[in-house]
């Protein structure tokens, strides 16, 4: 099964991630979006960084984790090119994923710029399960 793929799209990134699990989907999701901003393949595992998101529901929850990730990147210039969701826990009124990401500091030498992320959007974000296979989507805003 392929982990993502990039959907035709007018001026967006418009990103379908996929997974055995809910987790697996995030952490694809996750991937797919470094993948637009860089060559994730050449994205050293120097560190480990370990996240808790939380929101009311699943799709928030996306948007928080890929927000999350982007702001850590913008803020603090690390990029991530590995992923591993350890737990999504469904609570009433209440999401909380618990993950980490490896990567390193961003290098413009060695992590060539592909396209300038500017946001995750909720617009046409959507988390969906269907016979056992998770599916998500979202757009990033360029």
């Amino acid at each position: 099964m392929k982990k993502y793929e990039v959907l035709e799209h007018v001026s967006d990134a418009y990103i379908e991630a996929y997974g055995c699990s809910i987790e697996e989907a995030f952490e694809n999701a996750a991937l797919g979006m470094f993948d637009v901003m860089t060559d994730v393949s050449r994205v050293r595992r120097a560190f480990r960084d370990e996240f808790t998101v939380e929101a009311e529901d699943e799709r928030s929850l996306l948007h928080e984790w890929l927000s999350t990730l982007h702001l850590k990147f913008e803020m603090d210039g690390r990029v991530y090119g590995s992923f591993k969701v350890h737990g999504i826990e469904k609570g009433e009124g209440t999401c909380r994923l618990t993950a980490e990401a490896y990567g390193e500091p961003f290098n413009p030498a060695r992590h060539p710029p592909k396209t300038e992320v500017k946001a995750v959007t909720h617009h046409r974000m959507d988390v969906a399960e269907s016979g056992g296979r998770w599916v998500v989507r979202f757009l990033l805003d360029l």
